[in-house]
């Protein structure tokens, strides 16, 4: 990136370049008095300028929309199209238009609002030529830095746009591979146990279709899965004799097994892209009534997507095989879940694991159905 930076000018600098290049210098003249129009134009041309003529409004804004000029003089009193009517009119044909006003009557108001309606300046007739030669370079000099700094700002903005969308580019494939070695570590960890192999992956898309069933936002219900699928990331620091052993743990060993949420907060909380799921992993084997860990948190201080996926690894859980026992049917799983509403779980969080079960299973049922 630093180096497509150093070789290439940027678009920012191009285009500033760009803002300083000649243009063509075209005024328009709009008077409905023919002496007064020859007149100007005369002089002006003499000072190097294009210059074309109109008698009204209508004719002027014909002109604008056949060539570019950068400067229309108009006269304010002219019959139909008066030059204050013309004036907002002119600057929607032609935004970056300069408009200076000429009149032959001394009326303060009329200036004002002849600048209100857009113009950059305002002459009195009779006009001295020299004044209007430095009335025009004046006029002109502003529109010009206007004009620049309307592009230097627009050009600034895509710029930034970009630099941020390439900065959100890098950012999302920073996420992508922190989260894909976070999962190759549970991965690595689940092919030492027969028994969790697709544990993770089952409880996150469980998590996944629970939190969309209690009406979470996409990227919520996105960061439910992502959570599911690391959770248990800190078992790669449990003893494998601990793990896999067939047979009820002692409270020595239990204790050890509980670590694996610390150890897991731990590795995760070292990543900042994760930052925003560490609580749904800290809170995953908390139960509502408060009795579970590592905090022994209760209700709703338990983070929404902790209880969440409370209610997923405990079904999954059920419905798997064990060294010590047979897996339970969903039916069966869900029965007994249905018993420790309030206790284990969030009853909420139960009702929307219930719908999915039963979603789920009727799904099933009609694929297995022939037609």
């Amino acid at each position: 990136m630093t180096e497509r930076r150093i070789s290439q000018p940027s678009r920012l600098s191009r285009a500033i370049r760009a803002i300083t290049e000649p243009q063509v210098r075209r005024i328009l003249v709009v008077d409905d008095e023919e002496l007064i129009r020859s007149a100007l134009a005369k002089f002006l041309r003499s000072r190097g300028y294009e210059v074309s003529t109109c008698d009204s409004g209508p004719a002027a804004l014909e002109a604008l929309e056949k060539e570019k000029h950068v400067l229309m003089l108009a006269d304010v009193r002219m019959p139909g199209m008066t030059g204050l009517a013309l004036v907002p009119a002119a600057l929607a044909v032609d935004p970056d238009l300069a408009v200076m006003m000429l009149t032959a009557v001394n009326d303060a108001p009329t200036a004002t609002e002849a600048l209100a309606h857009g113009a950059m300046d305002y002459l009195m007739k009779p006009i001295e030529l020299s004044d209007l030669a430095a009335a025009v370079e004046r006029v002109l000099h502003k529109r010009d830095l206007s004009i620049e700094q309307r592009k230097v700002e627009r050009l600034i903005r895509e710029e930034v746009a970009a630099q941020t969308e390439e900065l959100q580019r890098e950012r999302t494939l920073l996420h992508g591979v922190v989260v894909d070695v976070v999962k190759a570590l549970v991965k690595a960890q689940e092919a030492k146990d027969p028994f969790l192999r697709g544990h993770s992956d089952r409880v996150a898309d469980l998590a996944a279709s629970i939190a969309s069933q209690l009406g979470l936002s996409d990227d919520a219900v996105e960061d439910v899965r992502l959570a599911g699928r690391i959770m248990d990331v800190g078992k790669i620091g449990i003893r494998e004799s601990v793990l896999n052993k067939p047979g009820a743990l002692t409270p020595e060993e239990f204790d050890h097994v509980k670590d694996h949420v610390r150890i897991g907060l731990d590795i995760v909380a070292s990543l900042k892209p994760l930052a925003r799921i560490l609580p749904a992993i800290r809170d995953h084997h908390e139960h509502f009534d408060g009795n579970g860990y590592p905090h022994g948190r209760k209700g709703e201080d338990i983070d929404l997507g902790g209880r969440i996926l409370a209610a997923a690894d405990a079904f999954d859980a059920l419905t798997s095989s064990r060294a010590w026992r047979d897996p339970l049917t969903p039916a069966a799983a869900i029965e007994f879940l249905m018993e420790r509403r309030g206790t284990l779980l969030d009853p909420k969080v139960f009702e929307a694991l219930h719908v999915v079960v039963t979603r789920r299973k009727t799904l099933q049922f009609l694929d297995a159905v022939p037609e």
